[in-house]
Order: structure tokens, then sequence, then C-alpha cells
């Protein structure tokens, strides 16, 4: 997942798409582990100031209390990866606290057999030896509440969703899945939704460079008969 750029500020975005009717919002700050920062507080205060819909704030959180402080600030669940792989009891200490609602698992997944994928960190620059599908069921087990999943061979490609991971994520455990990576067109939610039963669609890149709009992508899902909300900009 190389290749990141500027294009500008997260809360100028995030308010256009909750205006436009986004259902939820993710905050993630790619880097943060590999440089070993967290300073999305004042981001995520800002933000809730003006946008009322859930959002989840991932990237550097380490401890319980990065957890507290970016709940405090304004955020409804926490994303962790990098930490949660290297002290997978920060799942179940997060949880917990704060519910397991509130902590969202976020696995960076790598292709890397037939019907196998390995856990990254770092925004998929490290690898790990976990098994994604084995690594789901113990973080569910350890009380995570969502998970996030990734697909760095899709990620950026716009070729669509990794079907198959997504598909094998959402038979083996019972919590909400949300697939991301590699959106390209509006009728590629349906692959996903509709066919192996996500639970919800993650998207950045078509968004961000106007590819696409969220009432477009909604019509597809009604069209197809998907139970997603409809919104009304009038």
């Amino acid at each position: 997942m190389e290749g990141l750029r500027i294009i500008g500020s997260p809360n100028e975005f995030a308010l256009r798409y909750y205006q436009q009717g986004a259902d939820e919002l993710i905050y993630m700050d790619t880097v943060a582990s590999l440089y070993g920062r967290n300073h999305l507080g004042e981001i995520v205060r800002s933000a809730a100031m003006n946008i009322f819909i859930p959002f989840t704030v991932g990237g550097g959180i380490r401890t319980v209390e990065d957890a507290r402080d970016i709940l405090r600030c304004g955020a409804d669940k926490v994303a962790i990866n990098t930490a949660a792989v290297s002290n997978p009891q920060l799942i179940t200490e997060i949880a917990r606290q704060f519910g397991s609602q509130s902590v969202v698992l976020s696995i960076e997944a790598k292709q890397i057999g037939v019907g196998k994928w390995e856990v990254y960190t770092n925004n998929g620059r490290e690898k790990t030896g976990l098994d994604v599908l084995e690594w789901a069921k113990i973080c569910v087990a350890k009380g995570a509440g969502e998970l996030l999943i990734t697909s760095i061979d899709r990620e950026g490609t716009r070729k669509g969703f990794d079907v198959e991971l997504v598909g094998e994520v959402v038979s083996a455990v019972s919590v909400p899945v949300i697939a991301s990576g590699g959106m390209g067109k509006p009728g590629d939610i349906l692959s996903v939704l509709g066919d192996v039963g996500a639970d919800a669609v993650a998207m950045a890149d078509i968004l961000h460079y106007e590819r696409s709009n969220f009432s477009a992508i909604r019509k597809v899902a009604l069209e197809a008969g998907l139970g997603v909300r409809e919104y009304d900009l009038t």
C-alpha cells in the first residue's frame, strides 16, 4: 500500500461525505505505527463538532489510554492492527473498558497461496506470519466487535474487492465484516455485499477523486435489493 498522495484536508472531505449521506466514516493515520506517533486527536475533536454519524479512528492506538483519548475526542470506535499483533490482549482490554462495539480489528491481508492470506502490519509493509482467517477468529474471541478487511493486493488498483478473501472471513466469524481495498466502480459493492455477505464496504479513492458519488453507489445497491439507507439530499 505504497504511493500515498496528499489530496486535501481530512475534515473537509469528511464533512462533504457526511453531507452527501455516508453512513459511517473511517479515519486512518496510515503511517502512525511506522513513525511511532498518534496525532489524530485534534482532527477527531474538530470532526465531532460537525459530523453526526459514527466514525472510527485508527493509527497509533497502542494502549487503552490511547483508545480512551480518541473516544473522548468524539470517535465512536477505534481501529487497531499493528498493536493488536504485538499484544493481542489489548483487544480484550479495550473491549472490557469501552465495549466490543467500540473495537474494530483492522486486518491488512496479502494473498500468499490458493485460499491463503497473510496478515501484514505498518500499512502493508511488514509480514507477521499470521494466517488471516485464524487471526480473525482469535481477535473476535478476544473481543473485537467488527473487522475491517483490507486487501493489500487490491488496494489502489480499482479492480474490485477480493471477493474470495472477504467471503472466507465472513464465513469464519460472527461479527460484522467491512470489505476494503480495490473499489473501482459502484457495481463492485454487489459482489461483497450481496454475493458473500459482507456487512459494509469502505471506499476512498472512488470518492476522493470524484469517479463516483454516494447517489450513484446507493442507486446500484437499491436496484440490487440491498438494504441500504435511503438518503434525501433535498
